[in-house]
């Protein structure tokens, strides 16, 4: 079985002085939403074999909070195009893993990733709020045969679960 966690960032300070949209930090409350995030993952058995982030600052920082927290050791690889990416480009990226990964995490942004959780599971209106986490299981054994629509949805867990 592959399973593909998405991770939306943690809730972001729009008051901060930033340059670019892709420089945006994280508020005082993602950053708690975040190290709650990590450390309930680490009590529940969800820590992913390898985490595929944005490179935007507030994704990035979610998910180095989130793993710190946690304790998790576990690898972050840093990838520009999850930054705006939708399905499609979660994945191509997931398909080119080596199948001895079995859990991923994916780290973004919005909309993509709610349509890309109505994707994977075949339809459906999902919404994925600042700090969500979403677990997508395949019955596959490979990487190259997880498909659109053939997801099962095992997890959703907005921020408020967090407290």
């Amino acid at each position: 079985m592959k399973t593909i966690v998405l991770v939306r960032h943690a809730k972001s300070d729009w008051n901060a002085d930033y340059g670019e949209d892709h420089d945006r930090p994280l508020a005082p409350r993602g950053i708690r939403a975040a190290k709650r995030l990590g450390k309930l993952l680490a009590a529940t058995g969800g820590v992913p074999d390898l985490i595929l982030s944005s490179t935007a600052v507030r994704a990035r920082t979610t998910i180095e909070l989130a793993r710190d927290a946690g304790e998790w050791d576990v690898q972050i690889r840093l990838h520009r195009e999850l930054y705006g990416a939708g399905p499609g480009t979660i994945l191509n990226l997931a398909g080119g893993l080596p199948d001895a990964v079995d859990t991923v995490m994916f780290a973004g942004h919005e909309p993509g990733w709610s349509q890309a959780v109505s994707a994977f599971i075949g339809g459906g209106d999902i919404r994925m709020p600042t700090a969500c986490m979403a677990r997508i299981e395949f019955a596959a054994e490979q990487w190259d045969r997880v498909r659109v629509g053939h997801g099962l949805l095992t997890a959703l867990m907005p921020p408020k679960a967090l407290d």
